[in-house]
């Protein structure tokens, strides 16, 4: 039978992919006979770790590093794409920063802080989504087609108290990847988000089990009662990347259990 989920004869480039939801993506996409996956991270040592599991698995990978709120350093890491695969066809905009942080003010209302704390959330949520887009489009364009999934979250369409300056990068990287759809569904491209909420990270996990009263409430909100999966994300990231969704555009999908509807 064929797998309409196929990934053959494409190269895939997936950022923030050297833990957790990235990750999976990267070993999704790998599994199902990506050309080549490019794994990218802020920190090298992470993203060839995954780069060297994907290639002891059979698959084919390679990992490079970049800021993706850095437009050179953007720019730098497609261009060594390009150099080992020639391509890319598909681009999955996965690289997010819920507000880590050495700074302390992060920590206090954003009304009480300012630029040097924002850009800690724009820079890689909403800048970084920009800077690698516009570096996959000419070649897509180039080549009629293309892939293009950017992974967003929950607070952008509920709210997020605390968390306002990220909430609005991530609703800015949803409204954009619909322009991005409108303005490239002529070459035949397809731009595409995925919302998520509270992910069951190893990190987020820990502090679950140390206030159970708390989990019980979080979880409360959510119809399926479990926090997120990597590989939940990653079944879908995978379907909007692969031809069975040639006819879907400007779409934003919720991977979230239910905590919020699509309509």
């Amino acid at each position: 039978m064929e797998d309409i989920l196929s990934m053959k004869g494409k190269v895939a480039l997936v950022t923030g992919a050297g833990q957790n939801v990235g990750r999976q993506i990267a070993m999704h996409l790998a599994a199902h006979g990506a050309d080549g996956v490019v794994v990218n991270d802020y920190f090298l040592d992470r993203a060839q770790a995954v780069a060297d599991e994907i290639n002891a698995q059979g698959g084919k990978a390679i990992a490079l590093q970049a800021d993706v709120s850095s437009h050179d350093s953007v720019k730098a890491m497609f261009a060594r794409a390009f150099e080992k695969y020639g391509r890319v066809d598909v681009l999955v905009n996965n690289a997010g920063n819920a507000g880590a942080t050495p700074n302390d003010d992060a920590r206090k209302p954003f009304y009480e802080t300012g630029p040097e704390v924002w850009k800690t959330w724009i820079g890689v949520n909403f800048d970084g989504v920009i800077n690698c887009t516009a570096a996959a489009l000419p070649g897509m364009i180039e080549r009629k087609t293309g892939k293009i999934v950017t992974i967003i979250s929950d607070a952008s369409r509920f709210g997020d108290a605390g968390m306002e300056v990220y909430a609005g990068a991530k609703a800015g990287a949803a409204g954009f990847m619909r322009s991005v759809a409108r303005g490239m569904g002529r070459y035949n491209i397809n731009a595409n988000s995925i919302v998520i909420a509270a992910m069951g990270t190893p990190m987020i996990e820990a502090r679950l089990a140390e206030n159970p009263e708390r989990a019980k409430k979080i979880l409360e909100k959510y119809i399926i009662r479990r926090l997120g999966r990597p590989s939940d994300v990653a079944n879908m990231a995978l379907y909007l990347s692969s031809p069975a969704s040639d006819y879907i555009t400007g779409q934003t999908y919720p991977v979230n259990g239910g905590f919020t509807f699509a309509l």
